[in-house]
C-alpha cells in the first residue's frame, strides 16, 4: 500500500473515532461547543477519507466532499467550538448563525459548480491539483475566510486555556493537552499554506500528525481535573 494512502486512511480512522468521542460527550452534557467540535471533526474525517479514495480513482462526489469538508469548512467549525467554549456572550449566537449560513452557501456552491474532471489524475495528491479542477473565483472565496477564522480561535483558544491552567498551577494534564491541540491546529494550518503554494504532498503526513496531536490533546485536556473545589469555575475553560 502507498504510504500516503496509508497515512490518509489512518488519519480518517482517528478523526472518525475522535468525532464519536466528542459527539457522545455532547449527548451526555449538551454543551454546544462539543457539537461544533464534533461537526468540525466529522468534516475533517470525511475530507481525509475522500482524499484517500482519490488516491485510487476519480469520484465527483468525493472530490467535492474533500474540498468543501476537508479544505473549506472543518477549521471554521473547530475554531467556532473553541470560541463557544471560552466566550459566553449573546453575540456568539449571531456568529453561530453566520457560520451555519456561510457553510450552507459554501456547500451549495461547491456541489453545484461545474468542474474540470479531465484535469484530475490519481497519480498526484488531490491537494496539489485541485486548482486545476475547481474554477477560479467565487466558489473558492470562502475557504480562506473559514481557515483563518478557525485557526485563530482554535489555536488562540487552546493557548489561552493552557495559559489559564498554567497560571493557576493546576491541572498540568490540561496545560499539556491544550498545547498539543494548538500544535495540531498549527500543523494543519501550515500544511494548508504549503498546499496553496503547490506543496500539496505535505498535506497527508500533516493531517495524520494533526489528528494524533489533537486527539491526544483533547483526551488529556478533558481528563478529570485535580483542581481544588474553589477553582472549578476556572476549570470550566478546559476542552
Amino acid at each position: 500500500m502507498d504510504l500516503d494512502l496509508a497515512f490518509s486512511i489512518i488519519a480518517a480512522v482517528i478523526m472518525f473515532s475522535f468525532t464519536i468521542v466528542v459527539l457522545y460527550r455532547f449527548v451526555q452534557r449538551r454543551h454546544l461547543h462539543n457539537l461544533f467540535w464534533g461537526v468540525g471533526l466529522l468534516m475533517f474525517g470525511i475530507g481525509t477519507f475522500a482524499e484517500a479514495y482519490l488516491k485510487l480513482a476519480w469520484s465527483d462526489l468525493l472530490f467535492r466532499s474533500w474540498y468543501v469538508f476537508g479544505a473549506m469548512l472543518n477549521a471554521g467549525w473547530l475554531g467556532h467550538g473553541s470560541l463557544a467554549l471560552l466566550v459566553r456572550r449573546p453575540w456568539v449566537r449571531y456568529l453561530t448563525l453566520a457560520v451555519v449560513v456561510l457553510s450552507l452557501i459554501g456547500i451549495v456552491a461547491v456541489f453545484t459548480v461545474s468542474i474540470n474532471s479531465a484535469a484530475f489524475t490519481a497519480t498526484q495528491p488531490v491537494a496539489a491539483q485541485y486548482k486545476d479542477v475547481l474554477p477560479k473565483g467565487g466558489v473558492r472565496l470562502l475557504t480562506p475566510l473559514f481557515n483563518v477564522y478557525g485557526t485563530v480561535f482554535l489555536v488562540g483558544g487552546a493557548i489561552y486555556s493552557a495559559y489559564l491552567f498554567w497560571r493557576k498551577q493546576m491541572s498540568p494534564n490540561r496545560v499539556v493537552g491544550n498545547v498539543l491541540i494548538a500544535a495540531g491546529a498549527l500543523v494543519i494550518a501550515s500544511a494548508g499554506t504549503l498546499t496553496r503554494l503547490f506543496f500539496g504532498g505535505f498535506l497527508t503526513v500533516s493531517e495524520l500528525a494533526a489528528a494524533v496531536l489533537m486527539f491526544v490533546g483533547f483526551m488529556l485536556a478533558s481528563a478529570p481535573s485535580r483542581a481544588p473545589a474553589r477553582e472549578t469555575g476556572e476549570a470550566t475553560r478546559a476542552v
